[in-house]
């Protein structure tokens, strides 16, 4: 574990981040903080250190984990790291996922099972370590970032498209479980948006990599305020996000998955 800083009770609350040292997840930790909340940041990198130092000069109190969410162990060792604070949790931004370019035959299964880890088993591992105590409590709030790749297939990005619903699905059906818990669920569903996503899935000479880009402050932004609202989800960012999620509802799933091959296609970028 990173260095922990003194947690003890502040009278602010506490928050947890996953993916917390860059694009969405790093502004999710600033939302935060501009909101006074102490807070755990998680991240695989050790940037996450100096993102806890720059923001308890802000909020006052943070807890940087170092740990690779990938893995059942480093999973557990964030929850350890929150248990250790002593502290409820009265908000988790549940936000860590990589991405997978190219076609599926031509990758590394390796890297797609790995997705399929963080995306999807830790978000559900760590929302299962979570949510029993907020529903002991009876209050809290859990923010899933999914994206408007949830509602349509995605060919050249299959199980990052594949992933993203899953969290979807997944948050609207704990959603409805605790209804009466005190305990709301609310999906972040931002598109492109101008992180490090693109280049780490090996998509940025896509057309999809080459479009325009939201600022993962005003994504942010849009979760936090959509989470406190108790919201079910928000499509974040521009308004071609939401014709997207739009059109996706009256277009049969075989037309958006070509529509999404003609963007995602490899080298569709420089045509």
């Amino acid at each position: 574990m990173s260095d922990i800083h003194d947690v003890s009770d502040t009278g602010r609350q506490l928050a947890v981040v996953t993916g917390a040292s860059s694009g969405i997840g790093l502004a999710l930790a600033h939302e935060f903080a501009k909101h006074d909340f102490d807070l755990v940041l998680a991240a695989e990198d050790h940037e996450v250190a100096r993102v806890a130092t720059d923001l308890s000069a802000k909020t006052g109190y943070v807890v940087p984990v170092q740990t690779d969410l990938a893995t059942f162990e480093g999973v557990e060792r964030l929850a350890a790291a929150i248990e250790d604070t002593g502290r409820p949790v009265a908000a988790a931004a549940i936000n860590a996922g990589v991405g997978v370019g190219g076609a599926f035959v031509e990758g590394r299964l390796e890297d797609h099972l790995r997705l399929v880890e963080l995306n999807v088993t830790s978000s559900v591992h760590l929302a299962g370590r979570l949510l029993p105590a907020m529903v002991a409590k009876g209050e809290g709030r859990l923010l899933f970032t999914s994206s408007i790749a949830a509602v349509m297939p995605g060919p050249y990005t299959s199980t990052y498209n594949a992933s993203k619903a899953f969290l979807l699905s997944f948050a609207e059906a704990i959603r409805v479980e605790l209804d009466d818990a005190g305990v709301s669920v609310t999906t972040l569903m931002p598109g492109p948006t101008a992180t490090n996503f693109f280049e780490r899935a090996g998509i940025e000479d896509t057309k999809l990599g080459q479009s325009k880009k939201d600022d993962p402050a005003d994504v942010a932004r849009q979760g936090y305020e959509a989470m406190m609202a108790g919201k079910d989800h928000v499509v974040a960012g521009s308004m071609k996000n939401k014709a997207a999620v739009a059109a996706s509802k009256v277009m049969p799933a075989a037309a958006t998955a070509k529509v999404h091959a003609v963007l995602g296609k490899p080298g569709s970028g420089g045509h």
